[in-house]
């Protein structure tokens, strides 16, 4: 019996063909996985970090795996904004599917640019990196202060237009809904979370660290149950739409994340073990659907029954 389950999904005005999205860094500009199927298969796409001017990221060793995840310092490796545009975006335009920019900057001005920027050259979506360093507030992280979270909500508001502004939330924070609060409060549209959770690893031979950079983000399968509490708290604490991700792999971990209050989710760090792993979550999350009696997928969201 084919599936009938209604896959669409509408996160703050941007309809998708279906909930799976690929998370910023995992997927670069879309090249390499389109040798392996057409990008049209998934909903959307959440292209590289980008930043105001090109970088080179940080030192190597920069990623390295951990029991269940990997480990990574890539430092925002990125050509730069326009070079996005001008290139990599007519490349993503080829395909049906959602174009989702992710910027970081270092002031408020900066994010501002690139929204504007990303606005006129047309993307579906700005995906507003808060979890980068703030050289105004001392090297302080965006994301970790609800009044500087709120501050680079408003100002990337400002200036993206008619696109919807989504904010990606930090988990290394006290309480996770001050800061869903404070952007909400600044007019966001949506809301991904989480990104990765700052962690270590020293090989013991060496007493060093295995990153360069001594400390990094940890993503993969050992966080999606930090992930599915967060998302829950967000959902219960404002009324935006969620892009959830954090160490789904497979059909059953997606549910998980829109159960909770999530409205898409986004795959990541499995990719690189599994090119094809977004196809694989988007037919899982259709016959759990079914397999539970809806028309549509987004009946899952938020339909989580707490004891």
């Amino acid at each position: 019996m084919p599936n009938q389950v209604d896959m669409t999904v509408n996160l703050a005005g941007m309809v998708m063909k279906n909930p799976v999205c690929v998370a910023s860094g995992t997927y670069g500009f879309g090249r390499e996985y389109g040798q392996f199927y057409d990008l049209s298969e998934i909903g959307g796409i959440c292209a590289k970090g980008l930043t105001l001017h090109r970088r080179e990221g940080n030192p190597a060793p920069r990623i390295a795996e951990t029991p269940m995840g990997i480990l990574n310092s890539v430092g925002l490796q990125n050509p730069g904004v326009d070079a996005f545009i001008e290139h990599e975006l007519p490349y993503l335009r080829q395909f049906d599917v959602k174009v989702i920019a992710n910027i970081s900057g270092n002031t408020p001005e900066e994010y501002g640019i690139m929204c504007e920027k990303l606005a006129e050259a047309g993307v579906d979506m700005i995906e507003v990196n808060i979890s980068c360093p703030n050289v105004k507030a001392g090297g302080l992280a965006y994301g970790t202060r609800p009044e500087l979270a709120a501050e680079v909500t408003r100002e990337a508001k400002a200036h993206a237009g008619p696109v919807p502004v989504m904010v990606k939330l930090s988990p290394n924070v006290t309480d996770i809904t001050d800061i869903a609060k404070a952007v909400a409060d600044a007019g966001a549209d949506a809301l991904s979370l989480i990104n990765t959770l700052r962690g270590m690893r020293i090989d013991v031979n060496t007493n060093r660290p295995v990153l360069k950079m001594n400390t990094g983000g940890l993503s993969g399968p050992a966080v999606l149950p930090v992930a599915v509490r967060m998302v829950w708290e967000v959902a219960q604490a404002v009324n935006l739409p969620i892009l959830g991700m954090g160490g789904v792999s497979k059909g059953e971990d997606a549910a998980q994340l829109m159960l909770a209050g999530a409205t898409a989710v986004a795959v990541g760090t499995a990719m690189f073990a599994d090119p094809f792993a977004p196809i694989a979550v988007r037919d899982g999350l259709a016959d759990i659907a079914q397999r539970k009696g809806l028309t549509a997928v987004a009946q899952l969201t938020g339909a989580v029954q707490p004891w």
